[in-house]
């Protein structure tokens, strides 16, 4: 037996029996009109809890408003759509449209530069960088103790070093120089009639000076070839001037050829002569102490006069360099 009266004249909607009878034509209106007005709102109710507001967005231009949907519901999908990105790839769209190329960035330093001048400037670099490192590699040599590379290459690092990049502690020095050293030579001179004469003496220090005061390249001789041959003499010697070792026999061969050489310059020795011996005197004077110290020095200078020394063998073999040159200069003249 059916559940329902299908003899009846009621007509049953769709809420089931227990529904308002309606006219037939009235029906027939609401049964067509209402899955339009009730199932828009509520379809885009799901959509918006399932957090698809992009479809939202774009089914948005497809509801008809007569279909029901409210201006808020609308307002509330558009916000929606704008939190989830959608603006912003429209933006990036507007900004960098499809077939659009963005111009290459410039090129900077030495990539800006031609291949060939590449190439030039990183063989420049490497060579530079290779000469830095040998540099720094001799210092470090010269400066540290003694070991294996400078027993070996000793020789080459001195060459190197000095005298232009010598290395020393005495700017250091718990106690720098405060001391003046005037070194001064004179000479027995043999002249051309036979007499013997001794010479003044001359301050080999303040031609030194003279040479180097208002000079704004000074050589590297007149600075410090005079004040290193002393001190080499004076570290090598005993207080009674004896020589110690080897080194000390060096250093008065050394200062016999610079005393020739500046008496020579100076012409000492006259028309003719010859210089047989020469004599070296160093006057020592404490550098006055600034007033604030309080400290008190002598100011009375100290003299040290060395024995007359032979110069016979240096004079003749400066005489045959001398003879050897011109006769050099006259071969190839």
């Amino acid at each position: 037996m059916d559940a329902y009266d299908k003899g009846s004249d009621a007509r049953h909607g769709q809420d089931g029996p227990g529904g308002p009878d309606l006219p037939d034509g009235e029906a027939d209106s609401a049964e067509t009109t209402a899955p339009e007005t009730d199932g828009a709102p509520e379809a885009a109710g799901a959509r918006e809890a399932a957090g698809v507001p992009e479809a939202a967005g774009a089914h948005e231009a497809d509801v008809p408003e007569a279909a029901g949907v409210p201006e808020v519901a609308r307002a509330e999908a558009a916000g929606a759509a704008e939190v989830a990105g959608a603006p912003e790839a429209a933006g990036a769209v507007r900004a960098a449209p499809p077939g659009t190329a963005q111009p290459p960035a410039p090129r900077t330093g030495v990539a800006a530069l031609s291949p060939r001048y590449q190439v030039g400037a990183v063989v420049a670099l490497a060579v530079v960088a290779v000469a830095v490192c040998a540099h720094i590699g001799m210092v470090f040599l010269h400066l540290a103790p003694s070991n294996t590379l400078t027993k070996q290459h000793g020789d080459v690092v001195d060459e190197w070093v000095f005298p232009e990049f010598e290395q020393n502690w005495k700017l250091f020095a718990p106690n720098p120089l405060q001391q003046n050293v005037s070194v001064q030579v004179r000479a027995e001179v043999s002249t051309a009639d036979g007499e013997i004469r001794t010479t003044g003496w001359y301050d080999l220090s303040a031609e030194d000076g003279r040479a180097i005061d208002g000079n704004p390249l000074p050589s590297h001789t007149q600075q410090n070839e005079l004040r290193r041959a002393w001190d080499f003499f004076v570290a090598s010697h005993d207080s009674d001037d004896r020589p110690v070792g080897l080194r000390g026999t060096l250093s008065e061969t050394y200062l016999r050829r610079i005393a020739l050489l500046r008496l020579d310059r100076d012409g000492a020795a006259g028309p003719g002569g010859v210089v047989e011996r020469v004599q070296y005197r160093s006057r020592t004077t404490n550098v006055e102490p600034p007033p604030w110290s309080g400290e008190k020095v002598s100011d009375r200078p100290t003299v040290r006069e060395l024995p007359w020394w032979s110069v016979s063998a240096e004079t003749r073999g400066a005489k045959s360099g001398q003879d050897g040159q011109a006769a050099r200069e006259g071969g190839a003249a």
